[in-house]
């Protein structure tokens, strides 16, 4: 909930390219609601602004981390409404599929991951958030996946 990447990818049919990415981030000492809306409110602008054809989430299927897993669950449901509301279709795929159709293996490391993202935008240079790079990552996975 602290970090929501995002990124907007074009895609012709054979090649992809970055058009916009950053990160929605919200203050640790806030309270969860005003999070949520705060993530509600950035969302709504990025969809206006940006106008995806389609979108790409990462499916929760299992946290670790018991106690992060319901603010996260809240975000997602907040994104997945605001998707909703502007009537753009989405994909989910979970970490797992990510890496599996980036790199053909399902548990590869961030580092692979990056490797891939490069390659695929043909870039030396990606965003320093690694949720940044992720949003970047789901996007692309959702290319080859259509």
């Amino acid at each position: 909930m602290a970090i929501v990447g995002y990124s907007l990818i074009d895609y012709d049919g054979q090649k992809c390219s970055l058009i916009s990415s950053g990160s929605i981030q919200t203050k640790k000492g806030d309270r969860e609601s005003a999070r949520l809306l705060e993530i509600y409110n950035d969302m709504q602008t990025i969809v206006k602004e940006l106008k995806p054809d389609v979108a790409a989430i990462e499916k929760l299927f299992f946290v670790h981390n018991q106690t992060t897993v319901m603010p996260v669950a809240h975000a997602r449901g907040v994104i997945l409404t605001v998707l909703e509301q502007h009537n753009i279709p989405i994909g989910e795929y979970t970490p797992m599929e990510v890496k599996k159709v980036l790199t053909g293996f399902g548990r590869a490391d961030k580092k692979e991951v990056e490797q891939m993202v490069k390659i695929s935008l043909e870039t030396d240079v990606l965003p320093k958030l690694d949720d940044t790079i992720d949003s970047i990552a789901i996007a692309l996975c959702h290319t080859r996946k259509i």
